[in-house]
């Protein structure tokens, strides 16, 4: 199985980065651009067969190593290909 993780920092916390960012497009003309949030892209390819415990294993991946749980927040999707 294959997974997509998608880790974000969470809406209440501050994102120097994409701020950064968004004052560049405007610079550069594009002023429609209200924010901008940076966050981590993961693919995952995962041996397991059983698509409930590949979510259980991506989720406690995410807990302990992959995402901050304080700062960040994070999503997966899992395709069975």
């Amino acid at each position: 199985m294959k997974a997509k993780i998608y880790v974000t920092l969470k809406s209440s916390i501050l994102d120097p980065q994409g701020r950064a960012i968004q004052r560049s497009l405007a610079t550069l003309g594009f002023s429609t651009v209200n924010d901008v949030r940076v966050g981590k892209y993961l693919e995952v390819d995962l041996t397991e067969q059983d698509r409930e415990q590949a979510e259980s294993t991506l989720k406690v991946m995410c807990e302990k190593l992959l995402a901050n749980p304080v700062i960040e927040e994070f999503r997966y999707d899992v395709n069975d290909t």
